[in-house]
């Protein structure tokens, strides 16, 4: 059997449910679960390396300056938490430019915590799987994230970035060819990279799709929601790919669709 963990992120509390809706609710009623990863404070003003403002930021209905907590924005709570398919993610805090690449240890806390209060506040379950934003993580962030989750969802692990404990075993990860591996009770997975991008093909990205689907036992599909409204207008055929995956995926017997939480509650065991 194979497993497939669908990772959508940067829903925060400017994101319209009408673009979720429209994207996930052919995973929603195959009962296929769809991994949110939600900033909980999103900066209303984050730009990018090249001064470009966020692509999740195509909504701001006004909002230049400051930050919106994700339980500001209550119907899109709501709609959440109708439609258990959705499991709530922590990304980040408020999302800034590379915003765990930071190496002071209280400031890195200090985020973690406020961002996982804010999504408990909001009522949403205590969140068990961390992603930073740009998948940047620090050695001080990777150790205190390691203190606080279960899983943490990245796209690559650098030796020189990782807490000098954990080099043993990530030596014996990179004998082994694992993408995935763990340090003490925190599950680590790398991903392939974004391979549901308007930036590739329908075919590139189905050829990736099935070679590492088939070439993997856990493959963390990543996914951006606002990709696909780009420039306000829905990209009907990228959407309508996203579909199509949904139905490759259901329809094939030995691939099963799961959560982040299905690997930490040992329903799925990693080699």
């Amino acid at each position: 059997m194979r497993y497939v963990i669908i990772r959508d992120d940067d829903t925060n509390a400017l994101t319209p449910i009408e673009c979720l809706e429209r994207l996930y609710r052919p995973f929603l009623d195959r009962g296929l679960p769809v991994n949110l990863a939600t900033i909980p404070d999103v900066n209303t003003s984050t730009t990018m390396a090249d001064g470009r403002l966020e692509g999740f930021l195509l909504n701001r209905n006004g909002h230049r300056d400051g930050t919106l907590p994700i339980g500001s924005n209550q119907k899109l709570v709501r709609y959440l938490l109708e439609n258990p398919g959705y499991r709530i993610v922590q990304h980040g805090c408020h999302h800034d430019y590379l915003e765990f690449d930071r190496s002071a240890s209280a400031d890195v806390s200090q985020r973690l915590d406020q961002g996982t209060k804010l999504l408990l506040e909001a009522g949403f379950p205590r969140p068990q799987t961390f992603v930073a934003p740009y998948d940047k993580l620090s050695r001080a962030s990777l150790l205190e994230v390691a203190a606080r989750f279960r899983v943490l969802s990245t796209g690559w692990f650098e030796l020189g970035r990782l807490p000098w404990t954990w080099w043993p075993k990530y030596a014996l990860k990179k004998i082994r060819h694992t993408p995935h591996w763990k340090v003490g009770r925190t599950l680590l997975l790398s991903h392939p990279g974004c391979l549901l991008s308007y930036t590739r093909t329908c075919k590139q990205m189905l050829d990736a799709i099935m070679k590492n689907v088939n070439e993997r036992q856990v493959t963390v599909l990543v996914t951006h929601w606002w990709e696909y409204f780009r420039n306000q207008r829905p990209d009907e055929p990228f959407i309508d790919f996203l579909h199509q995956t949904a139905g490759y995926l259901a329809t094939h017997p030995d691939i099963k669709v799961i959560s982040f939480d299905d690997l930490v509650n040992g329903h799925i065991p990693l080699n």
